[in-house]
């Protein structure tokens, strides 16, 4: 049986080679949702089922060059991990408000639930930076 931290770090690794939608299923049970609390791109916040989750990968996958995290912090609590992260994410091409070579950054608390082998659930905290004026 895989530990709760490997979990967790091997779903950030996928992400960041460019991992998304189904490539990504592997890494959750089939009831997984990810709640993600109001931030600059989320305003009221959202609730997601699996298949809501995989497709926002695809669409992030979409409108990113590349992404990253840089993990701060790790903590285990029984099937439970907490990681203190920033994430960065490079547009690849003007889209909406976003133009491409832009960095996006966040700083991140994530609790990940896991059951088994697999993420059952992501808790997310996600503080944008201002995102700049487009020029």
């Amino acid at each position: 049986m895989t530990d709760a931290l490997t979990l967790v770090r091997d779903l950030h690794h996928a992400i960041e080679s460019g991992a998304h939608g189904e490539e990504l299923r592997p890494h959750f049970t089939d009831d997984a949702e990810t709640v993600e609390r109001p931030n600059l791109i989320s305003p009221r916040g959202r609730v997601a089922p699996l298949e809501q989750m995989l497709a926002a990968s695809t669409a992030g996958a979409g409108l990113l060059s590349k992404q990253h995290y840089d993990v701060w912090s790790e903590q285990v609590v029984g099937e439970t991990v907490i990681v203190r992260l920033t994430w960065t994410g490079t547009v690849a091409a003007d889209a909406g408000p976003f133009h491409a070579g832009q960095e996006l950054t966040s700083h991140i608390a994530q609790f990940v639930s896991t059951r088994g082998d697999r993420i059952s659930r992501i808790e997310t905290y996600d503080c944008y930076e201002p995102f700049p004026p487009q020029e």
